[in-house]
């Protein structure tokens, strides 16, 4: 409507000629909703409440008398509230445009005095220390002017005597020393990455090429074992033919062999154990023939040499009984050689060898023997009956020297 007036979001309307007025303006304030302006008598003005910005360049001069060129951002604006939106209307309401330049001028004062009681190191390294000062020394300056400081910051600060430059040259020098160094153990470690870049390429190319070489290796065996497939073949063929001549071979021999075996090896070593056995029976009986002999010669002279004991005894005690029985003894000789020749023509198996002969031996002169002794036991019962005799006996043997055809000995004096 032509008298109805809305202010925007960042203005303040300020009514004047109204009856209603609030905290003794004088003026009405609107803010955020519109009014109904009565023309002629009433008279609508816009306040801007929007953000502004001032830029600040002052020459300082320090604690230590060191002139500095401070360069500083303000941030403001008018306060939100009825106050301060009176306040910044009675002193900037038609010079809007000038809020700056002012808010400006206000700051730098108040930076010069705070800069000179600071040392340039403070001030370098205490920069928010001297824009909290600076709001807080414009504080009420800004409260009664309406205006709210959002922001102060120092931008830069210039030293045109070199202060600065010398207090940043030590560190300067060790920055950049560190920096040359930093640099040298980058370009090291890059070095050192390189080579190992190259080493890795190259041990990469090394096994690469051994891998190309072992699988032309491969593809050049593959190709000759195919090439030589064909007599691998043919010689294996040949081989297994071989082994199973070779084969055939060992079992004749083996056959061989047992032929031999059976028809020549086994019929010699019986015909030789025959012969030996022969040989070893001829032996023997040889053998038994000779003891025989020496036995029935032995026997023979001891059974003389107990006949003519007997004979002795005899023709002393003049026993006809032992005198017919030393005609059998005379007889053993003939008797044991006859036994010894019957032996020896006789096929005889002596199983015990040469004990077996004389046990045979024995046997036969222990026969004629036993004759012997029992004509002599026989004969003692009679020395008895003809001892009354002894005498006449005694004179006719003397007188008769022959018994039975045969002159019998005479025996010596005392006997």
């Amino acid at each position: 409507m032509l008298f109805w007036h809305v202010p925007a979001p960042n203005e303040a309307m300020l009514i004047s000629g109204s009856r209603r007025q609030s905290q003794d303006t004088q003026f009405r304030i609107v803010t955020g909703h519109g009014s109904f302006v009565v023309p002629v008598k009433q008279k609508a003005r816009m306040l801007s409440l929007a953000l502004q910005e001032s830029e600040i360049a002052e020459d300082c001069v320090t604690q230590q008398g060191i002139r500095l060129t401070v360069r500083a951002v303000c941030v403001f604006k008018v306060g939100d509230d009825a106050v301060s939106i009176a306040n910044a209307a009675r002193r900037f309401l038609s010079e809007q445009n000038q809020m700056q330049e002012l808010v400006g001028r206000i700051f730098a004062g108040h930076l010069r005095s705070i800069i000179g009681g600071l040392t340039v190191e403070q001030i370098i390294r205490e920069r928010s220390r001297v824009a909290q000062e600076v709001v807080a020394g414009s504080h009420g300056e800004m409260e009664k002017l309406g205006i709210v400081v959002d922001a102060l910051q120092i931008q830069e600060i210039e030293d045109a005597t070199g202060y600065i430059d010398n207090l940043a040259a030590p560190h300067a020098a060790a920055v950049a020393s560190q920096a040359r160094i930093a640099q040298a153990k980058a370009d090291q470690e890059a070095s050192e990455r390189e080579q190992q870049a190259a080493a890795l390429k190259a041990e990469y190319e090394r096994d690469t090429a051994i891998k190309r070489a072992g699988f032309l290796a491969e593809t050049e065996q593959s190709k000759a074992r195919a090439a030589q497939a064909g007599p691998l073949a043919e010689a294996r063929a040949t081989q297994e033919v071989t082994e199973e001549r070779t084969a055939l071979a060992e079992r004749n021999a083996a056959l061989t062999a047992q032929r031999l075996e059976a028809e020549v090896r086994r019929p010699a070593d019986a015909e030789a154990y025959r012969k030996r056995t022969l040989a070893e029976a001829d032996r023997d009986r040889v053998k038994f023939e000779a003891d025989a002999g020496a036995y029935a010669e032995r026997t023979l002279s001891q059974a003389q040499a107990d006949a003519n004991a007997a004979r002795a005894a005899s023709l002393r005690d003049g026993n006809q009984e032992l005198i017919a029985a030393n005609r059998i003894v005379e007889n053993l000789p003939a008797l044991a050689d006859a036994a010894a020749r019957g032996m020896a023509g006789a096929d005889l198996t002596v199983l015990n060898g040469t004990e077996g002969v004389n046990q045979i031996a024995a046997g036969i002169v222990s026969q004629a023997l036993a004759v012997l002794h029992s004509l002599q036991h026989s004969a003692v019962p009679t020395a008895a009956s003809t001892a009354s005799t002894k005498g006449t006996a005694a004179g006719a043997s003397n007188a008769d020297p022959n018994i039975n055809g045969r002159p019998t000995p005479r025996l010596p004096e005392g006997s």
